[in-house]
């Protein structure tokens, strides 16, 4: 008697196995999805955050202004221009009745990294405070604009 041998069944080819990855095209369309978002999202994010810079000055000049307003009462007149704002941190020389320092911190510069602007006598009342805004000319609009305490 022959061994008995299995009968051989025939297998329909098999589809090639795909790997779990993706393919370029597939990454390419994530990628300009991803990339249109951002430039939709971008331009409203910076948007916030000029208006949040002109905010912060204008916050900073408001507490300046009391804090020259303290020296005033203190002293009967507003520190002159060469003086300047360290007159609120530093005791002037001839200051008798200087009771300051009238801030808790130093004098800080504008949202953009510049020193402030003070003039006493000022053109706008007893002395002039202001910030020349992002571009650092005064005058224009949005981050541009001069922030003033007048």
């Amino acid at each position: 008697m022959s061994a008995l041998r299995p009968a051989r069944v025939e297998q329909a080819p098999r589809a090639p196995r795909r790997n779990g990855g993706f393919t370029l095209l597939e990454l390419l369309v994530v990628m300009v999805i991803i990339g249109l978002l951002a430039g939709l999202v971008a331009p409203r994010y910076f948007e916030q955050v000029g208006k949040s810079n002109v905010k912060i000055a204008r916050a900073q000049i408001d507490s300046l202004s009391k804090a020259l307003d303290q020296y005033r009462l203190d002293m009967g007149a507003y520190p002159t221009t060469e003086e300047g704002l360290q007159a609120l941190m530093v005791k002037p020389q001839d200051a008798t009745h200087w009771s300051g320092p009238y801030l808790q911190k130093a004098v800080p510069p504008d949202p953009w990294d510049r020193p402030y602007q003070y003039r006493s006598p000022g053109e706008h009342g007893d002395y002039d405070l202001y910030s020349l805004g992002k571009n650092g000319q005064g005058g224009g609009t949005g981050e541009n604009v001069t922030i003033s305490s007048w």
